[in-house]
């Protein structure tokens, strides 16, 4: 997120896409409800599904999924026509403008309709309403990264934000909700294929030197590692022998499940760290008990860049280590002495080679979270970014096309679907579907389906119903509404005996190397 939470309370407007906050982030979801209700902010929703904050909302785009880029290079459209967009900020502190506006004159209100499914005169009201407020925040989930063009999404969410003025202020910015606790700070700490800590290049030689002589090694390779779809592609070719999974379930959150198990039962060797024995945990050669949150000390960064402390509650069962000793152990035996006496130390460490948490240390944290970048001792944290200028100097707006999803609905498989979480439950179920009280309130998987597609199919509400893709087929029972948009059905992935990830497709954003997990091509067929 560019900026805080609590900003969100004093937006003038909030635009809200991809995102159902108040099941997936609902203390999120109940600071955005608190503003409305005080009469200060008014809320847009850009989403397919008629979710909870559309009783909220000053203007619902009901959209077909996949098609972010269209309709927000029509909002782009309305505005630059009807001169809304911040001028002077535009000019001094951005480029790449008549690049973009070039690509955006083609996307009328009428060609977004179109593609977008949204009423042209939707679109007009929200782009106004969103130009026009003196502070606008965006605000945005997996529903818009979890396409093949999401990385072409999320730059349209900046060139929206940054055509209206809206980022390096206080209240507006471009505020993506990480998808589970910690995601965050995973990422801070390198845990992609392509960055050292604090998003610092592995191809850059000054990088390397830099963490090779923090680490004592001689070099660090400069090569950029794969994502997790293709280091399971690479599995099946052989060309990856062994894997090393920790606090993840690809045998459940992975897209086209088959796939998965077919490469996790060609690697030569399987390695799961866990609190569970999870789906994945049970194909694995060696599976390693590590502590849950609750039983170590450490720091967990959340999605407003907030790091805060985590403090020991209970001492783990049995033999059980932490994440960090079980590393240092395997990395010792391996022939690379790593030796910490606490998480402590492990955090000076990090400061020392992170620039972004140079400033932050146990007794500072213990005080209460700060946000990064905090670059020195006396630095307070920083509550919003890009004040005054961007890192980069000046903001680049990047114009993008519309593509199509890898997979549209056709006459054989004719519903759109779309994977996501209830409220009762979290990620793959690890936890959540261990607990009695959860349970009993949301057991089973749901299929959601609209009320007109259900009179078509003669599916009566808790009915089982059978849905098939062109990879795989899950049966469970259907649950009928008006939340689901016609032509689309909704299921949750919390369920390993109606696994979802079955259906979908492995396709990937080219850049970001994101499956589509939102949206894919499905038949609903009922159960006689």
């Amino acid at each position: 997120m560019t900026n805080s939470i609590e900003e969100l309370e004093n937006a003038d407007v909030i635009l809200l896409t991809g995102s159902n906050t108040t099941e997936m982030h609902p203390v999120i979801g109940s600071y955005m409800k608190r503003a409305v209700k005080r009469g200060k902010t008014k809320i847009i929703v850009a989403d397919s599904r008629k979710i909870d904050m559309v009783e909220h909302a000053e203007v619902w785009l009901r959209l077909k999924p996949g098609s972010d880029v269209a309709w927000l290079n029509g909002m782009m459209n309305v505005i630059i026509n009807e001169g809304l967009y911040a001028k002077d900020y535009v000019a001094e502190r951005t480029e790449g403008f008549e690049e973009l506006k070039k690509v955006v004159s083609a996307y009328t209100p009428e060609k977004a309709e179109k593609i977008s499914g949204i009423p042209k005169e939707d679109l007009i009201a929200a782009a106004r309403l969103y130009a026009k407020a003196p502070a606008a925040a965006i605000v945005y989930a997996m529903g818009v990264t979890q396409h093949i063009n999401g990385t072409d999404g999320v730059k349209s969410v900046a060139n929206l934000a940054m055509l209206c003025g809206n980022v390096g202020i206080e209240s507006g910015g471009v505020n993506p909700l990480r998808g589970q606790n910690n995601v965050q700070g995973a990422c801070d700490m390198g845990c992609l294929p392509n960055v050292f800590p604090a998003y610092q290049s592995v191809t850059s030689p000054e990088v390397r030197e830099k963490f090779s002589s923090a680490w004592g090694v001689d070099s660090l390779s400069g090569n950029v590692g794969l994502t997790i779809v293709e280091a399971l592609n690479a599995a099946i070719d052989g060309k990856v022998k062994g894997l090393y999974v920790m606090g993840e379930n690809p045998m459940m959150s992975d897209p086209d499940l088959h796939h998965v198990e077919e490469a996790l039962k060609a690697l030569d060797f399987l390695v799961v760290q866990d609190i569970f024995l999870t789906e994945t945990a049970r194909l694995a050669d060696v599976v390693l008990p590590a502590a849950c949150f609750a039983e170590k000390d450490g720091t967990f960064s959340n999605t407003e860049r907030r790091v805060q402390m985590v403090r020991k509650a209970v001492e783990p069962p049995g033999d059980v280590r932490t994440d960090w000793e079980i590393i240092c152990a395997i990395a010792t035996r391996m022939g690379y002495k790593m030796e910490y006496p606490d998480a402590e130390a492990i955090f000076s460490e990090i400061g020392m080679v992170t620039p972004s948490y140079a400033g932050m240390d146990y007794e500072r944290l213990a005080k209460g979270g700060l946000q990064w970048p905090c670059p020195t001792k006396e630095h307070p944290g920083t509550r919003f970014l890009h004040k005054g200028r961007f890192v980069r100097g000046k903001g680049l707006f990047h114009a993008t096309e519309w593509v199509s999803p890898a997979e549209p609905p056709d006459a054989d498989y004719p519903f759109m679907l779309i994977t996501g979480r209830v409220l009762y439950h979290y990620h793959t179920g690890t936890m959540t579907r261990r607990s009695v009280g959860l349970n009993e309130r949301y057991p089973e998987c749901l299929v959601e389906i609209s009320a007109e597609d259900a009179a078509k199919l003669n599916i009566r509400e808790g009915e089982k119903v059978r849905v098939r893709s062109r990879r795989g087929v899950i049966e469970a029972k259907a649950t009928i509404g008006n939340v689901a948009d016609v032509g689309t059905v909704f299921i949750p992935f919390h369920f390993n005996e109606a696994a979802v990830n079955l259906l979908t497709i492995a396709a990937l954003d080219p850049v970001a190397k994101i499956p589509e997990y939102k949206v894919c091509a499905v038949k609903v067929e009922k159960i006689e």
